[in-house]
């Protein structure tokens, strides 16, 4: 592989960085220790212009080129933060801090950016600005939004903007990337509903919600299968079923369902959540229950822009031949969506070889990526910004 050289020099030193990452593992905006290793090593590369605590606790720094004559800035963004996760893998450089793992990668991801704020401090080979983003909270705290509106993108003058991500299941150290929707938006819901308790020898006294919540579960699928249209990708998981009896002869009088919806598409969101609503109001109230929705929307779905898809994927393909530039669209979400939304850029996929796949307690980021990853931040910069 076309890796740059001084990657391959430091490839030792930002493993050993991405490890102590995975050994201290922090959560959500707290991640103030992994902030504080992040600007330290900054500052030992000559970095002087770091922000602190931008959307609670996230990073920013600006490396100047040789010339910003051009104007152009560039963002380039690695989150930070870790899963609650008991972690399971016994290696020797596994979570020191019981219940709390990086299973997810962000440990390599900031660790590969860091590998190329390193190169990009020592090679200045750009015109323009390069300005590094490490985000907290991308696990369901929407450290990205917080970010944009504490000013990410006119405080530092960013013009477009970059993130990537492994991908257990490809090879390792290979990239891959579609236009428009890669990820998808992540709305859930909470379904309280309410019958009439009562003795199990006795149903006809009761009102079961057990019953209501069954049918419930089985017609929310028809979202999937008869509303929507087949072409479009759309997914109801109803994750968590509860009542509030765990007795053998009782009917509970509530039952609580928790769950998740995941699209592609602005108007399929818009129609999986109506119809959501009007399946459990419907069907509950065939059988003589009540519902309470709660119907929160989460993440955007993650668009990439045309143009710069084709600009990832061309400085991907310096690096490692043979990109996939049609990669099927993935059902997770990412609050990169955010950032996505207010500059253009784009998002890729980088390969981690096989193994356990993303949030399993087994995880772990593949050490061998880091050249490729660091290669491609830093190649993006060189192209974009490329130095007279």
């Amino acid at each position: 592989m076309p890796i740059k050289n001084r990657f391959a020099e430091t490839h030792a030193e930002i493993t050993g960085w991405r490890r102590y990452l995975h050994q201290h593992p922090e959560l959500g905006f707290d991640v103030h220790q992994t902030a504080a290793f992040v600007a330290e090593k900054l500052r030992g590369f000559g970095v002087e212009d770091i922000t602190m605590g931008v959307g609670q606790s996230g990073v920013v720094a600006v490396i100047k080129g040789r010339t910003d004559t051009k104007g152009r800035v560039v963002g380039l963004r690695a989150d930070m933060d870790a899963l609650p996760i008991l972690e399971a893998t016994g290696l020797e450089h596994a979570s020191t801090v019981p219940g709390k793992m990086h299973a997810c990668g962000h440990d390599g991801h900031t660790a590969m950016l860091l590998g190329a704020a390193q190169y990009l401090a020592e090679t200045r080979n750009f015109d323009g600005t390069a300005v590094m983003i490490f985000q907290p909270a991308e696990e369901g705290g929407g450290g990205g939004d917080e970010m944009v509106k504490d000013g990410l993108m006119d405080r530092w003058g960013i013009q477009e903007v970059y993130g990537l991500h492994n991908m257990p299941g490809h090879p390792v150290g290979e990239f891959a990337i579609r236009e428009g929707a890669l990820l998808a938006a992540t709305d859930q819901f909470d379904i309280e509903i309410e019958g009439k308790g009562g003795h199990a020898a006795a149903p006809h006294e009761a009102i079961d919600s057990n019953l209501a919540a069954a049918h419930v579960m089985v017609a929310l699928q028809s979202i999937a299968s008869r509303i929507v249209d087949p072409i479009k990708q759309v997914v109801v998981s109803v994750c968590t079923l509860r009542s509030d009896t765990d007795s053998y002869n009782v009917l509970p009088q509530k039952v609580l369902m928790r769950g998740t919806v995941r699209t592609l598409d602005a108007g399929i969101r818009d129609l999986a959540e109506e119809r959501l609503h009007e399946i459990v109001t419907h069907t509950t109230m065939a059988h003589g229950c009540t519902a309470h929705i709660s119907y929160d929307r989460g993440y955007p779905i993650t668009v990439n822009n045309p143009e710069n898809t084709v600009m990832a994927a061309d400085a991907a393909e310096k690096v490692t031949p043979g990109v996939d530039r049609d990669t099927p669209p993935i059902m997770a979400g990412e609050d990169f969506s955010y950032m996505l939304n207010v500059r253009p850029g784009a998002y890729i996929m980088l390969g981690n070889g096989d193994g356990p796949t993303v949030h399993h307690p087994m995880y772990d980021f593949n050490d061998d990526a880091i050249p490729a990853g660091c290669s491609w931040f830093a190649e993006m910069v060189e192209t974009r910004m490329p130095a007279s």
